[in-house]
């Protein structure tokens, strides 16, 4: 049985309980230092800042630390891509769980109605989650009699590529690989003409050689799939989406995968700048690497979000265009 979230929870409505929430989370075994990583610190009073227009008195910092090492105050958000942000602690964690709840993403504008906040902010919020949701870690794909699917798709414009009159050559050219064993699914987006000597240096970096590679029956796969144990392919120009002799023979996973993301980006997101692509993308590789088939959860999959966003920043830049 499914549990369902409360999204009444006190760390989803009240700034002091969302605090407390990710303080056990992040520092599970009492407050780490983000600035000289020391494991002493002492746990301040609550302080008052510089008074201002909007906060005569001062505004209330609470949750303050300072570390006994390098003498710096911090606080749980310091060093995370929620630090310096003027939206209250529970909004982010409420935006955060609804990222991860919504299998095919929840657009800025429904961030900016739900959570009370303005379409602008809700735009970089979800851009700031989407940074946390990227994986830090590098363990190749596959390993010794397991099976990796690899596959391309087109989407949108892309705008670097030499206009020509075959449509999909002048689309983002999108290539995903997906762990059969593990679930997990990595993407990248490729400007210009997909060649083998590219889509190879990537392939290889991010698979295993000892796994056996899936793939369809694009030239390009053919010279990759010699650095591989084996390589099994399936020609759809005949209608052959399943070999008859191997029934594992397919790349029906990948696939499954494209369909969810163009789901999302076509019926939720609408719209999205070439820029932004690989960010959209990294938010549907986690949901999918973390998803209820492999048995994680709404709240599971929040917690590894929120796993996710120490050590990484996104600032805002007003040369970015705004995209849902």
């Amino acid at each position: 049985m499914i549990r369902m979230t409360n999204l009444t929870a006190p760390h989803f409505t009240d700034e002091d309980k969302a605090r407390e929430h990710l303080e056990a989370l992040r520092w599970p075994d009492g407050p780490v230092c983000p600035h000289c990583g020391s494991v002493t610190a002492k746990r301040l009073p609550d302080q008052r800042g510089k008074p201002s227009k909007a906060h005569p008195e001062g505004k209330l910092r609470k949750g303050l630390y300072q570390c006994n090492g390098c003498r710096e105050q911090f606080t749980v958000t310091v060093g995370t891509v929620f630090e310096d942000s003027k939206i209250p602690l529970n909004k982010w964690l409420l935006a955060t769980h609804l990222m991860c709840a919504s299998k095919k993403g929840i657009s800025a504008h429904q961030l900016h109605r739900m959570l009370g906040i303005t379409y602008k902010s809700a735009w970089f919020m979800a851009h700031r989650i989407r940074e946390a949701m990227t994986p830090t870690d590098s363990d190749p794909m596959g390993g010794p009699g397991q099976d990796v699917e690899a596959d391309e798709t087109f989407f949108g414009k892309d705008k670097t590529a030499p206009e020509s009159r075959t449509p999909f050559r002048n689309m983002n050219k999108i290539v995903s690989l997906v762990d059969r064993a593990t679930g997990r699914a990595t993407s990248i987006v490729f400007s210009g003409r997909l060649n083998a000597a590219d889509l190879g240096s990537y392939i290889y970096t991010k698979v295993d050689r000892s796994s056996r590679l899936l793939t369809d029956e694009a030239q390009y796969y053919k010279a990759i799939g010699r650095e591989f144990a084996s390589h099994a392919f399936t020609t759809h120009a005949r209608g052959e989406y399943v070999q008859k002799a191997d029934r594992t023979a397919h790349t029906n996973t990948v696939e499954g995968f494209f369909g969810i993301f163009k789901r999302g980006m076509r019926g939720v997101y609408q719209h999205c700048g070439q820029q932004h692509l690989e960010r959209y993308l990294a938010e549907f590789d986690f949901r999918y690497s973390n998803r209820t088939a492999l048995g994680i959860n709404d709240d599971e999959r929040t917690v590894i979000a929120l796993r996710g966003i120490a050590g990484k920043r996104l600032t805002y830049r007003r040369t970015d265009r705004l995209a849902a």
